[in-house]
């Protein structure tokens, strides 16, 4: 997955490669689809929701510029593959998630991986977490039909947010920076993702 999914296709944070080739993805993946998990694919998780392509996993991540002293918001835990990825990166993570089930389950393999430097809150992702703020970096792992602004306003100044925006069908990846409290933001690329349910995102 690595050399063929990853590098060949231009990843070149070696800190990040090697968190994904010693993150155990199939941990993350339903029993019955265990044979899959190192596919060049998103998967279903349950719930209606999905794990997302080891590839924009590693592109989201690797748009974050991750150094190890950032304290990181992750809006939709999910499966919690991409949480595994930034405890391995980052100084601290808060993940929210608003399928309290689906958390549940992130919840048990964490720790059972030895990462600890996280901590859950089941929510309205598009709301942020406004008493843990400011953050340092947001990646949002559902697609909203536009940047949230409490997300903005919880981003630290010089911070970096990675978003995708769009319709519920279709979006844009994007790197929004926060330069003189503006947001400044750059393309990533076409991508496709689980709507943002929330207050400030999707109306389910």
């Amino acid at each position: 997955m690595v050399a063929e999914q990853l590098r060949a296709r231009g990843i070149r944070d070696e800190r990040l490669l090697a968190a994904m080739e010693e993150i155990p993805r199939h941990r993350f993946i339903p029993a019955s689809l265990a044979s899959r998990s190192y596919e060049d694919g998103p998967l279903p998780i349950g719930e209606g929701q999905t794990i997302s392509q080891p590839y924009i996993v590693a592109e989201m991540t690797e748009a974050l510029r991750l150094s190890g002293t950032e304290k990181v918001l992750e809006i939709g835990t999910g499966s919690g593959y991409q949480t595994a990825i930034l405890c391995r990166l980052a100084r601290e993570v808060v993940t929210v998630e608003r399928i309290a089930s689906l958390l549940k389950g992130a919840g048990k393999i964490l720790p059972e991986l030895e990462l600890e430097n996280v901590r859950f809150r089941v929510g309205d992702g598009t709301m942020g977490v406004p008493e843990e703020a400011p953050f340092d970096r947001i990646i949002v792992t559902a697609a909203s039909p536009d940047v949230p602004a409490p997300l903005f306003e919880q981003l630290a100044e010089g911070g970096i947010m990675v978003i995708p925006v769009g319709a519920r069908w279709e979006q844009d990846l994007l790197r929004v920076r926060k330069e003189g409290g503006k947001p400044r933001k750059d393309l990533l690329g076409a991508c496709r993702f689980v709507p943002l349910i929330g207050q400030c995102g999707f109306h389910d």
